[in-house]
């Protein structure tokens, strides 16, 4: 079938890829709709590999995606032909023990989609479990129902946070994720959200959504300018969403006694973190890696108007123009946020 296909670092291709996968008793065929292009995507181009992920052969690349089902399996009963729906891309081994405990994200087993060796689903069509397939509302778009696995990220974030009601964050890093992060954490209770980062465009549509507060690293002191608008206490939540090591450990001084610490961006390299400042004011740090049933919820929320991912959506290209999609999303234009490829 047709696909965009990452040959090699830096070289992609739209052609017809030799896979076939026929439907087993619990899952679905999907005509793909639409597929976000996702960070770890562009990685993959620009730089063949994420750490041990290394692209060795030919791989296809999307993770992001939503369509309409167009084949069901003998045992399936919760979906139907015609059905819109979006998709967890990671599929875990049901009987491990992470996935019995109820951690699937974490799951060693997980076969991700475009994560070597396995394909990804910018194609025109997948075969998926259905357990992994969630419904989209009436009133979302497909490409809206691509932009719930980032989404799924900020959620998993909020719930690590235990957010209550008139708490504040701050969320280091305003690109997709980030922004995802601040409008979860505005979801699960918080009455304000901080958010910065060194790319003014970007924090320019962060401001565009009602109790997100703009922070230009360039231009003030992170420390300095939380304190100014926290009087001098502090955030209750603080999620690093960059993944850029630099700002290790800093960011921790934006911090109020008792804060909690999510870790978002996952870091190219080892970073600095001061423990005795840690203990001395009782932070405390999660980490999230993916999400675990989260899909429901972001489908739901978006659904519900309590979540606008449209806005985010900056440029959208048609399947036939993916390799053009791909060389624009790579070229990091400052006010950019989520790049879409419509089938």
């Amino acid at each position: 079938m047709k696909a965009l296909v990452l040959e090699k670092k830096q070289s992609l291709s739209m052609r017809d890829f030799p896979i076939e996968e026929s439907v087993g008793p619990d899952e679905v065929r999907i005509q793909i709709k639409a597929c976000g292009i996702c960070g770890s995507d562009i990685h993959y181009y620009t730089h063949g590999a994420i750490g041990d992920f290394v692209v060795h052969e030919p791989m296809i690349l999307g993770h992001e995606a939503s369509g309409v089902i167009t084949e069901i399996g003998l045992h399936v009963k919760d979906l139907k032909i015609g059905d819109r729906v979006c998709m967890e891309p990671g599929i875990p081994n049901p009987k491990s023990k992470e996935s019995l405990s109820g951690n699937y994200n974490i799951d060693p087993e997980v076969k991700f989609w475009a994560t070597p060796p396995i394909q990804g689903c910018l194609r025109e069509n997948v075969v998926h479990p259905a357990m992994f397939c969630i419904k989209l509302l009436d009133n979302m778009s497909f490409s809206e129902g691509a932009m719930m696995e980032p989404l799924a990220i900020g959620l998993e974030a909020a719930k690590k946070a235990r957010i209550e009601p008139g708490d504040n964050a701050l969320v280091v890093g305003c690109g997709t994720i980030g922004i995802m992060v601040a409008l979860s954490a505005l979801a699960a209770g918080c009455s304000k959200v901080f958010i910065s980062d060194v790319k003014q465009p970007k924090l320019d549509i962060a401001a565009g959504y009602p109790n997100l507060i703009p922070i230009n690293t360039n231009k003030e002191n992170l420390e300095n300018a939380i304190l100014q608008y926290t009087d001098g206490y502090g955030v209750n939540h603080i999620f690093e969403a960059s993944g850029y090591a630099p700002v290790y450990p800093d960011f921790f001084r934006c911090a109020c006694p008792g804060c909690n610490v999510i870790l978002v961006g996952i870091p190219g390299e080892p970073v600095l973190i001061d423990v005795a400042f840690l203990q001395g004011r009782g932070i405390s740090i999660e980490t999230v890696f993916r999400y675990v049933n989260e899909f429901d919820k972001a489908v739901a929320l978006v659904s519900a108007g309590k979540i606008d991912v449209k806005r985010l959506i900056s440029k959208t290209f048609p399947f036939e123009k993916s390799v053009e999609a791909y060389e624009f999303a790579a070229a990091n234009h400052p006010d950019v946020v989520k790049v879409m490829i419509e089938l």
